[in-house]
């Protein structure tokens, strides 16, 4: 069977030939085979699209990689070991010591440990503001060495949704690139490239794969951003001693930041996806508009049940009518808001857990995305690490419970809610 896989460097697609198997074959090895030196050479020069070997690329997940790019509507998309690894090295291929980032205060709690934490470490000073702030306070939080704009479309789990015009006029002011994470989005409800942004990442962990079988990220450059106007940006407009000179905007234009995060990062870095994984979440997508139809559905259904119940508090979901950002999912996600919604049960703290322990069908995990309905508190879990003041800035509150609301029968998952709150508040 001949299988064909285009483009390594940009991104892959499979095509099947005339009466092949239509399903995506796993490319399980480490390496590849070639029959002469001088194809080898054209690898490493970055000058052949194919294979060299699993660390930088890998036809299973090329495949992945095209699917998720065509999605986004990017040039290139380079797939990694997780959503973390893909917030990590799209910031870390244009960032570098002495570097500034410029942020959105209500990123999810890993992201912004990664930022305000770990590249403070590495001397990459950061600044976050509010996502609502206005285009003056966002130029003026800026410094002469940022390098970026860093935001969510709808932050997990403030559920707050950027204002893509505000954002990106910003961006283009500053002189920078802005990098949106998708994933509460995904490319169903919200195509980020299309509304200003230059650069997506997603963990794929999540609604990509839906099945909760694969950890995951993607980074999908727009191919938009001109890297040679600033002159900030060394690293892709200046040679690359460790590719003979190479100078990655003169040899791919639009793809130069997706083939230098994939030829230098995932190569000295090595947080590579597993084909395994790949092959799921590619699978996984094939059901993406059908599963996130239905949890944009199930979600506002249940939503709108908790904002009628006498036992909560408050409910905080985009696509309900008098929401703070139901103008704005209006204008950015007219098909819907996405499966993740989050409230607070009347008695706080302590009620909410009692509320949690008495759910029978849906499950207590640390994750959203998945197909099964489930919750969680983020305030003594995901967000520990922030103190109480940044949890409030991220939008936590103590007595705030996230739900991934799944792709179940609506009525069973409101009758589940039902009895638990009616056990919990007694």
């Amino acid at each position: 069977m001949k299988l064909s896989f285009n483009s390594a460097c940009v991104h892959g697609t499979y095509r099947a030939q005339s009466g092949e198997p239509q399903e995506l074959p796993i490319a399980q090895s480490t390496t590849y085979r070639y029959y002469n030196t001088a194809d080898v050479a054209a690898l490493f020069d970055l000058q052949s699209d194919s294979h060299m070997y699993t660390r930088i690329s890998n036809p299973t997940v090329a495949a992945l990689e095209g699917k998720m790019n065509l999605l986004e509507g990017g040039v290139a998309a380079v797939a990694t070991s997780s959503g973390q690894s893909a917030t990590l090295m799209a910031l870390l291929n244009i960032c570098q010591a002495g570097d500034h980032i410029l942020a959105s205060s209500n990123i999810y709690g890993g992201s912004h440990n990664l930022i305000a934490v770990s590249f403070e470490k590495l001397g990459i000073s950061h600044t976050l503001v509010n996502p609502d702030c206005s285009l003056e306070e966002i130029l003026a939080a800026a410094t002469p060495n940022t390098k970026v704009l860093f935001a969510e479309s709808l932050a997990n789990p403030a559920l707050t949704i950027l204002d893509f015009e505000k954002w990106s006029i910003a961006a283009k002011k500053l002189g920078v690139p802005l990098i949106v994470d998708n994933t509460l989005a995904t490319p169903y409800c919200c195509h980020p490239l299309e509304l200003g942004a230059d650069i997506v990442v997603h963990s794929t962990t999540k609604y990509s794969d839906g099945h909760a079988t694969s950890v995951g990220g993607i980074v999908i450059d727009g191919g938009t951003f001109d890297w040679e106007a600033s002159g900030k940006y060394s690293q892709l407009t200046q040679p690359d001693e460790s590719y003979h000179g190479l100078v990655y905007t003169q040899a791919f234009g639009k793809a130069a930041f997706a083939v230098k995060l994939r030829s230098q990062l995932l190569r000295d870095f090595g947080a590579v996806m597993a084909p395994q994984n790949a092959w799921l979440t590619h699978l996984g997508l094939e059901t993406l508009h059908l599963r996130m139809q239905r949890h944009c559905e199930n979600a506002l259904a249940l939503a709108a049940y908790l904002q009628q119940s006498p036992y909560v508090q408050w409910v905080n979901y985009p696509g309900l009518d008098g929401n703070t950002y139901h103008a704005l999912a209006e204008k950015y996600m007219p098909k819907g808001c996405g499966g993740v919604l989050t409230f607070g049960v009347k008695g706080g703290l302590e009620t909410g857990m009692k509320f949690i322990e008495n759910l029978e069908m849906t499950s207590l995990v640390v994750h959203v995305g998945d197909l099964r309905t489930s919750v969680l508190h983020p305030s003594s879990t995901t967000h520990r690490q922030l103190s109480e003041t940044e949890q409030v800035a991220a939008g936590i509150r103590p007595e705030l419970i996230r739900v991934s609301v799944g792709i179940e029968e609506i009525r069973d998952i409101i009758a589940d809610f039902e009895q638990a709150l009616q056990k919990s508040c007694k």
